[in-house]
């Protein structure tokens, strides 16, 4: 796993402490195009991960990266699954077996005889393992070592205690798509001890981790206790708490925990991009510095 991930949330209106930066980056990414030389900055500055959700528009920018071996030769995706909005949005629109036969794989009858079989035998996870097939399509010929379950999902089913699915979708990734699942969580210890007992040992967990707790369950001793015991490959996010801690002590902080493996990111310009990566790079000693100073003008 690459010490430093790049992630998407600036270009589809992700922003957790303001709605209204979140409209304006949105309005800012509309064109793929515009997408395209934010990531073209990060891959430049040496980060090879982009982290990123199955929307559409990701899907455009693994037809270009297929497109253009000789200028992406080392890029890989860690996609986050499913994009709950397009689930969401379908299930309104033409309710729940068309959403099936919508995005799950295969001829219109085969899908359709498959989901009435899951909708009447309640296989969910027969389900989930058609619909991660789906969402993994546009992946295809690009490297793809690592699948996320996002957030919503993991912590739905930690709180229904169906932590078998998420062994499931560990299984089926592996098996079927030579990856190794990753679990998105806001309550890091909990699902790390649930994975445990169904025998997912050693899991790469995707957490909030930053100085003041902010959207880390649990809190920051229970964090910090399991990932000082080495029970989980970490990578954190929000580190900088949405912008509620300065981008210096944030990162120095994160990573100066003993634990944590990898930091994903977002940015939106290239020099915002090469000035986080140099202020982690320094905290972790990835790089001369020489080349730090360089990267920080």
């Amino acid at each position: 796993m690459d010490r430093i991930l790049f992630g998407d949330n600036q270009f589809f209106g992700v922003n957790h402490m303001s709605e209204e930066k979140a409209r304006a980056q949105a309005m800012k990414f509309r064109d793929t195009q515009d997408i395209m030389r934010v990531l073209d900055a990060a891959y430049d500055a040496g980060i090879r991960v982009f982290m990123c959700t199955t929307h559409d528009r990701v899907g455009e920018i693994a037809d270009l990266v297929r497109a253009n071996p000789a200028r992406y030769p080392d890029l890989a995706f860690y996609p986050c699954l499913p994009y709950a909005h397009k689930y969401a949005n379908s299930v309104g629109e033409v309710g729940i077996l068309e959403t099936i036969r919508r995005f799950a794989p295969g001829g219109v009858l085969e899908t359709l005889v498959k989901g009435a079989v899951s909708a009447a035998t309640q296989d969910v996870q027969k389900l989930m393992e058609m619909l991660v097939d789906a969402e993994l399509k546009r992946f295809a010929g690009t490297r793809m070592p690592i699948v996320f379950v996002q957030n919503v999902v993991t912590d739905l089913l930690l709180g229904l205690k169906l932590d078998h699915l998420l062994a499931a979708f560990a299984a089926h990734v592996g098996a079927r798509h030579g990856a190794e699942a990753g679990f998105i969580t806001m309550n890091l210890p909990l699902l790390v001890e649930r994975l445990e007992r169904v025998g997912v040992v050693n899991p790469i967990v995707c957490a909030n981790v930053n100085k003041i707790g902010f959207r880390m369950s649990g809190g920051v001793d229970a964090y910090r206790d399991v990932l000082r015991a080495r029970r989980c490959r970490a990578i954190a996010m929000s580190v900088l708490a949405s912008g509620a801690i300065p981008p210096r002590e944030a990162i120095e902080w994160v990573c100066g925990l003993e634990g944590v493996d990898s930091i994903v990111f977002g940015a939106s310009s290239a020099q915002n991009i090469r000035q986080t990566k140099a202020l982690i790079d320094e905290a972790w000693g990835l790089a001369p510095a020489a080349t730090l100073r360089r990267a920080a003008v």
